[in-house]
């Protein structure tokens, strides 16, 4: 028992560094495609082809001085970044392992609750800050997050109907004759939307908008604080990609083909904040409740119909 605990402790420690290295990487990449996206250089200094310009950020952000709000409740303001990324992290146990090391039955449900979680820890970073432009970033969040989180959790009870368990594995094995993707093309666009307003990223950035916010919840954050919560939101991302191949892609994580779907994804989300520009607060709301809603519930309807003419034939 307490050499199955080392073990799997091990192979925690070691999934949060490969992460926390995907997302130095992930990074990169941005900076790079936002650079040609532009039509200039991105990092190229640092290292050979700026490979340890993430590096070289992480020492800058971390080693400069940490400043507070006089004004600002003092250990909300500070533990928040910090649960930020416990969250973000947290969520990786979900992964498919075919070695059952942390993959358990309700992987989907407690996905669900700490993509729920989430928004909570931007709330109170934003309120803890005492600042108007944060609090307003905070509040735009919350509603952001009612709004898309339906149709969401609307899609993956989708996938609950068509598969019958709530076990990442389980999709594996559902999709390694055709992908979900064929079948359910609309939901996947769907779903990457959702993905974008989840992670904050554009064209749904409200709860960060610099053009009229002056950055958002995040304002009063610097150094290691700031440092973190770009760290949650990053692993985020790097996070609804392997989930988007997962429910549509097929998920076999020996494969190197799988992890170059999840590299796609993650390039599509950049090459989305280099080519749109950010959407009206109340054309998202007018999206998430007139749109996706009714689409991803009549989906719902639908797989559920099939889920019960299929079961009165075979009865």
């Amino acid at each position: 028992m307490i050499k199955e605990f080392i073990l799997s402790m091990i192979g925690f420690i070691l999934l949060i560094i490969l992460v926390l290295l995907g997302v130095a990487f992930l990074t990169l990449l941005e900076r790079k495609v936002l650079g040609y996206v532009q039509v200039r250089k991105g990092p190229n200094k640092v290292g050979f082809i700026g490979l340890l310009q993430p590096f070289s950020d992480a020492v800058k952000l971390f080693t400069s001085e940490q400043t507070f709000p006089m004004f600002s409740n003092y250990y909300p303001y500070f533990f928040s970044p910090i649960f930020s990324l416990f969250l973000s992290l947290s969520v990786w146990l979900i992964m498919p392992y075919s070695t059952n090391m942390f993959s358990f039955n309700l992987g989907l449900l407690f996905f669900l609750c700490c993509a729920s979680l989430g928004v909570y820890t931007i709330m109170v970073a934003g309120w803890s800050s005492n600042s108007s432009y944060s609090l307003l970033g905070g509040l735009r969040a919350v509603a952001q997050t009612i709004s898309y989180e339906v149709s969401l959790a609307l899609i993956l009870l989708s996938f609950v109907f068509l598969v019958g368990s709530y076990k990442f594995l389980d999709y594996y094995y559902y999709q390694s004759l055709v992908w979900m993707f064929f079948i359910m093309f609309p939901l996947c666009l769907i779903f990457f939307t959702s993905c974008l307003a989840e992670t904050n990223r554009t064209p749904f950035d409200f709860a960060e908008g610099e053009s009229e916010l002056v950055s958002g919840f995040n304002v009063e954050y610097s150094s290691g604080g700031f440092a973190l919560i770009f760290l949650a939101e990053y692993s985020s991302i790097l996070l609804m990609s392997c989930l988007c191949c997962i429910l549509f892609l097929g998920s076999d994580l020996l494969s190197f083909f799988f992890y170059l779907k999840i590299v796609f994804i993650s390039f599509v989300f950049i090459w989305c904040r280099g080519t749109l520009p950010r959407f009206r607060y109340d054309k998202l709301m007018y999206l998430a409740w007139k749109s996706f809603l009714p689409l991803s519930l009549n989906y719902l309807l639908l797989f559920l119909g099939i889920k019960l003419i299929m079961m009165s034939i075979l009865l």
